[in-house]
């Protein structure tokens, strides 16, 4: 492992990177949150493959083409996926297909976590092993430069209520509070940049 978040490397996923991203998109939402999207029965393992069938998908909102990583060498150490928010029905459908058939559960019915005219940041995670380095910061800016290049005007994204250390994070960035929200059973505030 580095000492340095500057070995790091930010850059556009691989397909190869799958696995590693759809742990991170599961540590991004918690365990209580893919239960949540998840038949009674089904396991964090059932979880993780349908994620890592999503991300190895290119229509679906978890695919890799919508993810940044963040490299040590060869090992993935964290992950920024976003997408265009009017994009997200579109997107969805992936989702909602895989979960019918991967976790037993029809979530057709979710609320619309991000909406046209943002480059929604669905999913932010880093190794524990690789926090407080800046790493987190650099995936925001990333994703940030990314928003500009794809011309839409800000970066949205939901931090759980329950989660200060997150909002903090996001507010040291520059993100400000635009509204409340819920997703995935929990209380949630709709943050911009």
């Amino acid at each position: 492992m580095s000492d340095f978040s500057n070995d790091i490397v930010i850059r556009q996923a691989e397909k190869t990177h799958a696995q590693e991203i759809a742990r991170l998109i599961m540590t991004a939402m918690t365990d209580e949150c893919c239960l949540y999207y998840c038949a009674d029965g089904c396991s964090l393992n059932d979880f993780l493959r349908m994620m890592t069938y999503l991300v190895n998908r290119e229509d679906s909102q978890y695919s890799y083409l919508n993810a940044l990583v963040a490299m040590d060498g060869d090992k993935v150490v964290g992950i920024s996926v976003s997408y265009d928010g009017g994009r997200l029905h579109e997107l969805r459908r992936a989702f909602i297909e895989a979960a019918k058939e991967y976790v037993g559960k029809d979530n057709s019915g979710m609320d619309d976590e991000t909406q046209a005219g943002e480059l929604y940041l669905d999913s932010l995670a880093v190794l524990p092993e690789y926090r407080r380095r800046g790493i987190a910061r650099r995936l925001i800016l990333a994703t940030k430069e990314k928003a500009d290049k794809l011309h839409l005007p800000c970066v949205g994204l939901l931090v759980d209520k329950g989660n200060p250390d997150g909002e903090a994070l996001y507010s040291s960035v520059g993100f400000r509070y635009l509204n409340d929200s819920q997703w995935g059973g929990h209380e949630m505030k709709h943050l911009i940049l």
